[in-house]
C-alpha cells in the first residue's frame, strides 16, 4: 500500500535522525568504544552509516516531491522551491559551522559539517532529477568514480583536513544523493520495486566489498566504498523498516514522529548539545559517568521528543 511506503519512509527517516543525535552526543565522551565513534581514517563503523542514511532518506522523496510540485506549480516555481531549500540547509550549517569555529570547538579554523553537505548534494543532484533512471545511474557512478580517480591523484590531503571531506568532499556526497534517487525510482516503481530495491542494495553492498580490495573504505574520505556500502546497507536497512510496516503493521510512534521533523530535530540537537559541551568541563561531558551520560541522553532525547510530539499535534513539518 502507497501509505504504508509513506510510513515506512517516516519510520526510517526517524530512524536516521536518531542515529545522528546519538552520534553525535557520544561523540564527545572519552569512554565510549570507539565502535560507536566515526572510524579515525580508513574503516567503518556502525555510526559512519547514519548521515547516508539520511541521506538516503532524502533521496527516496526528491523525485517524487519534486514532481509534485512540478505539476502544481510549473517548472520556475518548483526549481525556486528546491534551490531555496538546499541553499537555506547550507546556510544553516555555514552558521553551524561559524559558531563552533568562533568558540574554538575542536580546535578547528573550519567545520563543514553535515548539513553543508546536504545542501551542496541536494543542488547538485537538483540538476539531474528530471532525467531518467538509467541516466542518474551513469551520472551518480560516473561523478563517483571521476572523485575517487582525482582524490587518489591530487586531492587525499586537501579532503582529510576537513571534517566530512569538505567542499570537495560534497562530490561524493552529491554522487551518493543522486544513486539514491535511483534506489527510490526501483522502490516506487509499480512492479514488485521493494524487492527490486533488496536486490539493487545487496548488489551494492557486495560491489563495496568487492571495491575494498583496491580502495580503502572512509568515511573521512567519502571513498567510493565508503558510498556504495553505505547505500547497499541503508537499503537493505529501509527495506527491513518497509517489511516490518507491510507485512508486520510496526507503528513506532517514537520513529515517525522525529521521522516528521527530521530536519528541525537535528537543528534542534546541536543547540542543546551547546549546553553541555560550551561550559568545557569535562566532569558534565567528556568525563562524565555513566549515569551522568544515560541521565543526559535521556533528558536529550525526551526533549526531542516532546517537541517532534507537540509539532505533530500542532501539524507543522520542517523536512528535507
Amino acid at each position: 500500500m502507497v501509505q504504508d511506503r509513506f510510513h515506512s519512509i517516516d519510520l526510517f527517516r526517524g530512524l536516521a535522525i536518531l542515529g545522528m543525535v546519538l552520534a553525535n552526543y557520544l561523540a564527545g565522551v572519552d569512554w565510549i568504544s570507539p565502535w560507536f565513534k566515526h572510524a579515525k581514517d580508513t574503516g567503518f563503523t556502525v555510526i559512519d552509516l547514519v548521515a547516508p542514511m539520511f541521506i538516503f532518506a532524502i533521496g527516496l522523496t526528491y523525485a517524487r516531491s519534486f514532481q509534485h510540485r512540478l505539476e502544481r506549480d510549473g517548472a520556475g516555481k518548483t526549481y525556486q522551491h528546491f534551490i531555496t531549500r538546499f541553499f537555506t540547509i547550507l546556510g544553516m550549517g555555514a552558521l553551524f559551522g561559524a559558531g563552533q569555529v568562533l568558540l574554538g570547538a575542536d580546535g578547528l579554523t573550519i567545520n563543514w559539517g553535515v548539513l553543508q553537505a546536504i545542501g551542496v548534494a541536494g543542488l547538485v543532484t537538483l540538476c539531474f532529477i528530471r532525467t531518467p533512471t538509467w541516466v542518474r545511474l551513469v551520472i551518480g557512478l560516473a561523478i563517483l568514480t571521476a572523485y575517487q580517480l582525482i582524490l587518489n591523484a591530487f586531492w587525499l590531503g586537501i579532503v582529510l583536513s576537513n571534517p566530512h571531506g569538505g567542499l570537495l568532499g560534497a562530490i561524493s556526497w552529491s554522487a551518493m544523493l543522486i544513486l539514491a534517487t535511483v534506489l527510490a525510482d526501483l522502490f516506487f516503481s509499480p512492479n514488485h520495486g521493494p524487492r527490486k530495491l533488496i536486490g539493487a542494495s545487496a548488489l551494492a553492498f557486495f560491489a563495496a566489498l568487492m571495491l575494498t580490495l583496491w580502495v580503502p573504505i572512509s568515511k573521512n574520505r567519502v571513498s567510493m566504498p565508503y558510498v556504495i556500502l553505505s547505500l547497499g546497507l541503508s537499503g537493505l536497512i529501509f527495506s527491513a523498516c518497509h517489511i516490518l510496516v507491510e507485512h508486520f503493521h510496526l507503528r513506532s510512534r517514537l520513529l515517525v514522529l522525529w521521522g516528521r521533523n527530521p530536519l528541525l530535530m537535528y537543528l534542534l540537537h546541536l543547540m542543546l548539545l551547546g549546553f553541555i559541551f560550551l561550559p568545557d568541563i569535562p566532569a558534565i561531558y567528556a568525563q562524565a559517568p555513566v549515569w551522568l551520560v544515560i541521565l543526559e541522553a535521556v533528558v536529550l532525547l525526551g526533549a526531542l521528543t516532546w517537541v517532534a510530539w507537540w509539532l505533530d499535534k500542532k501539524k507543522v513539518y520542517f523536512s528535507v
